[in-house]
């Protein structure tokens, strides 16, 4: 729990805290393990792979299992791509070079030349140190080493939860940046707990480490093969990679991820099948979000005209009243749902109307003031404003708009100011084309996604919600 609470402060911050611990652990175990291995270089001689041909060819489809627990050895790697938005990619490089891959190589082998010395020995790792107050230390170290490796795939989930909320596979949640240095650096309230209550669900479940690697070999393997088959992906269409040269390069990443991933299918029903199930029912709420957003984009796109198609309705039908709206307008083609359908069923609308769209920089920290704006009179009361921001900023709209409104002589008293917020209600009905199911679903993870005025700033005390109830 402590591990979740301090996530709030950021990965920089965390890894002040954690740093020199991990120099302290990989440090200990690299020392241990060439200790040992002084005592019998010979098990150098493990590095070549004829000795893993071998086992293969005398062990057989048995041999082929041990690699279910083999995989165990080199997990860990795979969270790394996740955290190159948090570090970077050369630090990340530079240190599992340099520093960690050697210590893990001599921590491993080390406990191989222990072995050699006391064939039974059931833990080689802490019998690397006399029994007493040595190996309490290093229990210690050890504990805290696991929580503190655990962060790489927290961080790691904060990171594909942004891109998959930037891409349209989820619903809007809190993002706070904790760095104005690394656009990476985030924090997802939401899911820092989600993923609390499920750790704590899982030691609940599993209740021993030993039935909870069945579920992690899984889950890790899976990641590799699915990671390599998204880079031959983009070898082909982004880097423009000839077939000849990039499925070599897939056959060889599968070659070692295919067959950890099957040794560990035999552990399926030994809690393999948490990670399957958990792993379905993301990728299913990813689907249904980004094909229900698109469907609203859909029918609001057919239903709800430009400004121009727009404007001459409006005159002929609608009463001007005083005073100033807002509406949020994602598009900078169509009329915003919101202020058509208060024209279409109020018949009213104010003298001042101005059209808001934000648009979010993924490349920049902070937007300066001078690009921060870019304003445009339409005319009859109309009037467009884009507002720009940086990917650590939250952005506050009202005393922004209050700037722009007072510079280009708009009228805007706060007490005649109201914005206008869209909300649909996701009728679920049998006529729609995404199923009642489905569209049930999407109707939660809209009603549980962070409201407008809330990520942008608003006073609720200035905001109306125009509801609209469809069917997809």
């Amino acid at each position: 729990m402590g591990l979740f609470f301090i996530q709030k402060h950021g990965t920089g911050t965390i890894g002040k805290l954690f740093g020199p611990i991990m120099i302290l652990w990989f440090g200990t175990i690299g020392v241990l393990g060439a200790a040992q291995i002084a005592q019998h270089p010979e098990v150098l001689r493990a590095l070549s792979p004829v000795w893993g041909v071998r086992y293969f060819i005398a062990h057989g489809l048995v041999g082929a299992l041990i690699l279910g627990s083999v995989v165990l050895a080199v997990t860990g790697g795979e969270a790394l791509y996740a955290d190159m938005g948090h570090f970077g990619r050369n630090p990340i490089r530079t240190v599992w070079l340099a520093f960690v891959m050697p210590a893990l190589v001599l921590c491993y082998f080390g406990q191989g030349a222990l072995w050699l010395d006391h064939p039974t020995v059931a833990n080689p790792f802490f019998a690397l140190v006399p029994a007493g107050p040595l190996q309490f230390a290093l229990v210690a170290l050890s504990s805290v080493a696991t929580v503190i490796a655990s962060q790489a795939l927290i961080s790691g989930a904060f990171s594909l939860t942004r891109q998959a909320m930037l891409l349209g596979f989820f619903p809007r949640v809190t993002i706070r940046h904790t760095s104005h240095a690394t656009e990476g650096q985030i924090y997802i309230p939401e899911i820092n707990w989600l993923l609390a209550a499920g750790c704590i669900l899982l030691v609940l479940t599993f209740r021993s480490s030993d039935r909870l690697a069945s579920a992690y070999g899984i889950a890790v393997t899976g990641t590799m093969a699915i990671t390599s088959v998204v880079y031959y992906i983009v070898t082909r269409q982004t880097w423009g990679w000839s077939r000849a040269k990039a499925i070599p390069l897939l056959a060889l990443f599968l070659s070692f991820d295919l067959a950890f991933f099957g040794s560990n299918l035999f552990k399926f029903f030994d809690g393999g099948y948490v990670p399957i199930l958990i792993g379905v029912g993301f990728i299913a709420a990813m689907l249904i979000w980004s094909k229900g957003r698109t469907l609203v984009v859909e029918q609001f796109t057919k239903k709800f005209p430009s400004f121009a198609d727009a404007l001459p309705v409006i005159e002929k039908t609608v009463s001007r009243v005083p005073g100033t709206a807002i509406f949020l307008a994602s598009s900078l083609d169509h009329m915003p749902p919101s202020l058509m359908r208060l024209a279409q069923r109020g018949r009213s609308l104010q003298e001042t109307v101005i059209l808001l769209t934000v648009h979010h920089s993924d490349t920049e920290p902070e937007v300066t003031d001078d690009r921060r704006v870019t304003y445009e009179e339409l005319g009859h009361g109309f009037h467009r404003v884009i507002l720009r921001v940086g990917y650590i900023e939250q952005p506050s709209v009202h005393p922004i708009l209050t700037r722009v409104a007072a510079a280009h002589g708009i009228r805007f008293i706060d007490d005649e100011v109201t914005y206008y917020l869209g909300r649909e209600t996701i009728r679920a009905g049998g006529d729609g084309r995404m199923g009642k199911i489905a569209e049930s679903l999407y109707g939660l993870l809209q009603r549980n996604a962070v409201a407008a005025d809330r990520h942008f700033g608003i006073p609720p005390q200035q905001v109306v919600e125009i509801g609209t109830q469809i069917d997809l």
